[in-house]
């Protein structure tokens, strides 16, 4: 779905939402916006300069090169990876695995999406940006390039990896919450609008909306997703 991250609900487009959940994260120093230098992504970079939140466009396809010098631009050590297509990533998520990755010296990368526990769409993966670089130098695969830290993520021989499995009350796999597609949206509008526009609610909150309302999470549960290759079930 190209456009999808500026795709207007309650007035506000989803990378809005996105980047204003994300604020909430006391923990993280900065934010960037990592897209492309398309002409498409030109509203992305007008919306960004707007909010005064910093962006940085580079290779379409060579995600890995892009996330890398996005964080370099901003010098950084560490690197939070969130998704575009994640506009409702619960922060507390984000907090628990900067946690980890602060607490746990020695790990190269810690995620949750090693293995599929969270509901799709709370996805994060916390990361030291010499460690992406020296991916990045090992890594010759255009294919693998283009899924930003896949080399990384499939090769525990040479990094040290750390999945983080959801707790019980967090684990459901079965919910959608990313947006790849329309009915990725309408499940994504429904749950905006029952929030009224806000962006504090949790994914707690989420959950049990979802469950007392179980037609909305049929709308996109059959969806064939190109994650799902490289991640186990």
């Amino acid at each position: 779905m190209p456009g999808k991250v500026m795709m207007p609900i309650c007035g506000k487009p989803l990378l809005r939402y996105l980047l204003d959940r994300l604020e909430r994260c006391l923990i993280l120093d900065d934010l960037v916006v990592a897209t492309s230098g398309q002409p498409e992504n030109d509203q992305i970079q007008e919306f960004c300069d707007n909010r005064g939140t910093p962006c940085f466009r580079g290779s379409e396809m060579d995600v890995l090169d892009r996330l890398l010098r996005a964080l370099r631009w901003r010098n950084a050590a560490t690197g939070v990876l969130v998704f575009g297509d994640c506009p409702l990533i619960d922060p507390a998520i984000v907090t628990l695995l900067v946690e980890y990755f602060q607490s746990n010296i020695g790990f190269d990368f810690v995620g949750n999406d090693l293995t599929t526990t969270y509901p799709p769409g709370m996805e994060v993966e916390v990361f030291s940006v010499n460690v992406l670089a020296e991916s990045a130098n090992r890594c010759a695969d255009a294919v693998m390039r283009e899924h930003g830290t896949l080399h990384i993520r499939t090769h525990p021989e040479i990094y040290k990896l750390r999945n983080l499995e959801a707790p019980p009350h967090w684990r459901r796999p079965d919910l959608s919450l990313e947006v790849d597609t329309m009915e990725d949206v309408t499940v994504i509008k429904r749950i905006i609008h029952q929030f009224r526009g806000s962006v504090d609610f949790t994914l707690d909150q989420i959950i049990d909306f979802m469950d007392q309302n179980p037609e909305i999470g049929m709308l996109n549960r059959e969806i064939q997703r190109r994650w799902k290759t490289y991640r186990d079930d």
